[in-house]
């Protein structure tokens, strides 16, 4: 039903302004895309690097990536029912021991498991990702285990789990929760080497503490079901230096393929397909699919300054797009590719920046990324800062 929502949605801001206004209402209601938190497991801000001791007295420092990791189990368990902190705790003493909190592929078994976004080459059997899941197990595919927020749903398992009901999952072993957390975890991996995992419980523990907050109480801080998002530390441009030229700005113009007069609601950077598009801030993913009609579309909230912020990203092809609902990702992450899908007329992404969340009206993205002096804004085509009104690479989303 959501996809159909979604694919609606994006049909409709596609038919014109008017019928704009309505589509773009249906795709960013935060009452129908949340990826809130309950209880005690709201994020607050990731910070740059945590240092922590394990129970056997041996220190480690953990950086932003590995810290970003963590946040998407700790989102994935706040939305998983029966899950919680006690769960979140377990999956992050689980995923240190095996990967040591790094996204792993494996290209002596999977060579193409090095095409998707990791973080380093790993060599145990047929193991990938966090939690060194087996294809041969039955964990999933290659394609699904280099995905950590698939790799999360999967280790907490139970009847809503991708992996249900066998390889089971935290919410499939009988009284998980009485059980020492580090035995927890080794009834999930099955590992050769069952007392690893109460090594890292203090580690895990302070993980929890820093990363989250105390939820806020009813009627304040997450208006309207909104996903509570940590605070970003830096923003970024969404496209790599040297690869894009500024095409199509904000504001009205003259939509290249109808012909009729429009108002757009995003820049459009050129570049070539494939190149790899950054998520611009920290956040989490609210929105990432494909219709046919629409094409690629990712939604990330963001809290900039204490307020909240939404950014768009189009345009993507279908297997350009690199993270899921309810992720967490860090400024600068890879989290698509560009493509040309849609409503387009070549390679390009379209970009939109929303103040005050989705659902809210667009502002001019150039201007905003400039005010808040976003690394990289002015790394593109030099030749290429003078827009026009009228664009060779268009959408028509407002």
């Amino acid at each position: 039903m959501l996809k159909k929502v979604l694919a609606l949605g994006l049909a409709l801001v596609f038919l014109g302004p008017a019928a704009a206004l309505v589509g773009v209402g249906a795709l960013m209601n935060p009452a129908g895309i949340s990826a809130c938190l309950p209880g005690s497991l709201a994020l607050g801000p990731i910070p740059d690097s945590l240092t922590a001791t394990t129970r056997d007295g041996i220190t480690i420092t953990l950086d932003k990536t590995q810290l970003t990791h963590a946040a998407t189990i700790i989102t994935t368990a706040g939305q998983t029912d029966g899950v919680g902190a006690p769960g979140a705790r377990i999956a992050i003493m689980a995923a240190l021991t095996e990967s040591s909190l790094r996204m792993l592929a494996n290209t002596g078994t999977y060579p193409e498991s090095g095409n998707y976004p990791n973080d380093g080459n790993g060599s145990d059997h047929d193991s990938l990702g966090l939690f060194q899941m087996r294809p041969q197990s039955g964990w999933g595919t290659v394609a699904e285990l280099m995905d950590p927020r698939y790799q999360a749903k999967a280790f907490f398992g139970g009847p809503t789990g991708p992996n249900y009901p066998s390889p089971r999952g935290l919410l499939d072993i009988p009284d998980w929760q009485n059980l020492d957390p580090g035995e927890a975890a080794q009834s999930v991996e099955v590992s050769a080497f069952p007392d690893r995992y109460q090594n890292y419980q203090p580690v895990a523990e302070k993980i929890l503490a820093t990363l989250t907050r105390p939820a806020p109480g009813p009627g304040g801080g997450n208006p309207g079901g909104a996903p509570v998002v940590p605070e970003t530390t830096r923003i970024v441009f969404p496209l790599p230096e040297g690869t894009w030229t500024r095409t199509s700005p904000w504001g009205p113009r003259i939509d290249p393929i109808t012909g009729a007069a429009s108002f757009h609601g995003g820049s459009d950077f050129a570049a070539a397909g494939r190149t790899p598009i950054f998520a611009a801030m920290d956040g989490v993913v609210v929105h990432a699919g494909y219709t046919d009609s629409g094409g690629g579309n990712i939604v990330i909230e963001h809290t900039v300054q204490g307020e909240r912020v939404a950014s768009m990203y189009v345009h993507m092809w279908e297997n350009g797009i690199f993270v899921t609902e309810g992720q967490t990702v860090t400024a600068g992450q890879h989290i698509a590719d560009v493509g040309s899908s849609g409503h387009s007329t070549g390679p390009h992404l379209h970009f939109q920046i929303h103040p005050g969340g989705q659902g809210q009206p667009t502002v001019d993205s150039d201007i905003w990324l400039t005010e808040h002096h976003a690394e990289g804004i002015t790394g593109g085509d030099t030749a290429s800062k003078t827009c026009t009104p009228i664009s060779t690479e268009s959408d028509g989303t407002p």
